[in-house]
């Protein structure tokens, strides 16, 4: 015990320096400003996996912590499709799931947007269309806006909701 407390007074404290500030920060307020002036504190959004291999999934969880503060603008993930006003839907969608996506967003409210993310929600990525797949999601359900990548980034998501802006829906 007392070889460890020598060591802590010779080494002295230990700690990292602070972050380089690079305007990142910046440009991700400006669009939670941005998001919020549009959608005010009432935007739901309700994560379908169609058949991902959830490397969009780690992205879109990233956005609840800290440093991008998605809940922080009023924008929170809700557990069901009737509380959502966006339809965020990752992979390319399986024959298994294209009834649950359908009805996911038959019982959306509406005005409702739906956001393909990933090259595989956008394109069908290396799955395509095959027995197993009904390739891109717009071949299921009417798709607003995509998110290209594998995996997109947390802000490439953050400017996907920018996108469902500037496609108004009426109810």
């Amino acid at each position: 015990m007392l070889d460890i407390l020598k060591r802590i007074h010779r080494t002295g404290m230990l700690s990292e320096a602070l972050p380089v500030h690079d305007g990142h920060e910046v440009h991700v307020r400006r669009i939670h400003q941005r998001l919020h002036r549009v959608f005010g504190r009432a935007l739901r959004i309700r994560h379908v996996d169609a058949g991902s291999c959830n490397g969009c999934e780690l992205e879109i969880q990233a956005l609840a912590n800290p440093y991008y503060n998605l809940e922080g603008t009023g924008i929170a993930f809700v557990a069901s499709p009737r509380h959502a006003d966006v339809l965020l839907v990752t992979g390319p969608v399986s024959v298994n799931m294209e009834e649950a996506l359908k009805r996911a967003y038959e019982v959306m409210p509406d005005p409702k947007w739906v956001i393909a993310v990933g090259d595989c929600g956008a394109c069908g990525g290396i799955f395509g269309i095959s027995y197993a797949s009904r390739g891109r999601v717009s071949n299921v359900v009417p798709v607003d806006a995509t998110i290209p990548g594998c995996p997109p980034a947390p802000l490439a998501l953050l400017h996907g909701l920018l996108l469902i802006t500037r496609h108004p829906r009426q109810p």
